[in-house]
């Protein structure tokens, strides 16, 4: 159990430490936009997909689906969506694209950039497995349901489920997770000089990967009306968690995997909501603010959450 404030302040400083680093150099203009962009591609594309190759492969996968797990983080998910997109409505008279982008910023959270670097140094190997699980069906799931929504308003095509299932397969993330999984279910061991080079990529991608975030925060900014970007905040950073530990106490799963789905939901708007609202030229203010607003609260959110949990 946590006993202090300080054992909390050893997971959450030394993250987010790097990514005001980030932020601080995009600032003073020590790395340009370009090298930003790029050291983000090098992450999603390369390092953070080698981590997951090496992490699943190498690990010992559960026999059972662990349907507990997965039904106590979406329901979590899917309830502040929804919350969101009747609050987008009702309380700033957003229209049907808008609201939905609002959902997606509050349930889609930043796995990438944030969620991997934290959970891993809070669980350690241990929390590897379910982590990395949950990210293998949580960024579909999420898409599809975003897409199907913003879609649906204006009748759905070809066209437009050939581009999801396009993205969802060549998205590095998954081909990482996929490929790891079938090393672990086929048996393939890296040894030798290739190991070594994965063990490297695999080394690089938690510190590249919050140095990027910091870099990307300064580039998003807030932007226009703060008080929907601010509601998104708050669902994202405590009433989904909230949710969650309320599901995992309902549902059996060992203490572990309870823990990383709680801070894998406590984990602040991901990028994904920016890039989508992009996509359909809507709520892009909204969508920008809510993941620089929610990454800068989660320093203090996540450690409410690490208390909470007992994580140490």
């Amino acid at each position: 159990m946590l006993s202090t404030f300080a054992d909390i302040a050893v997971i959450v400083l030394p993250v987010f430490g790097m990514v005001a680093i980030g932020y601080g150099a995009a600032k003073v203009g020590l790395v340009t936009d370009k090298a930003s962009d790029g050291l983000a591609e090098y992450v999603f594309s390369l390092a953070l997909p080698v981590l997951i190759f090496k992490t699943l492969s190498e690990a010992k996968l559960p026999h059972a689906q662990p349907w507990g797990y997965w039904i106590s983080y979406f329901a979590g998910a899917f309830l502040v969506f929804a919350l969101a997109m009747l609050a987008a409505r009702k309380l700033f008279g957003r229209g049907h694209q808008e609201s939905v982008i609002h959902g997606f910023a509050a349930g889609q959270a930043n796995t990438v950039f944030v969620g991997v670097p934290l959970i891993l140094r809070a669980y350690g190997e241990e929390g590897a497995v379910p982590l990395f699980l949950l990210i293998a069906i949580h960024l579909p799931v999420m898409m599809i349901a975003a897409t199907l929504l913003l879609e649906g308003s204006a009748g759905f095509s070809r066209a437009m489920l050939l581009r999801l299932v396009k993205a969802l397969a060549l998205n590095p993330i998954l081909i990482g997770i996929y490929a790891g999984a079938l090393g672990r279910v086929v048996g393939i061991q890296v040894g030798g000089v290739p190991k070594q080079i994965m063990d490297m990529l695999s080394a690089s991608a938690t510190p590249c990967a919050l140095i990027a975030l910091g870099l990307s925060l300064k580039h998003y900014g807030i932007r226009g009306d703060v008080r929907p970007a601010a509601l998104i905040s708050f669902l994202k950073l405590l009433g989904h968690p909230f949710a969650v530990l309320l599901l995992t106490l309902i549902f059996p799963m060992p203490p572990v995997w309870a823990g990383v789905a709680v801070l894998f939901a406590a984990m602040p708007s991901g990028i994904n909501g920016y890039l989508l609202a992009q996509r359909y030229g809507v709520a892009v203010g909204t969508a920008t603010s809510a993941v620089s607003l929610s990454t800068g609260l989660a320093v203090i959110t996540i450690a409410f959450w690490l208390y909470v949990l007992g994580v140490g």
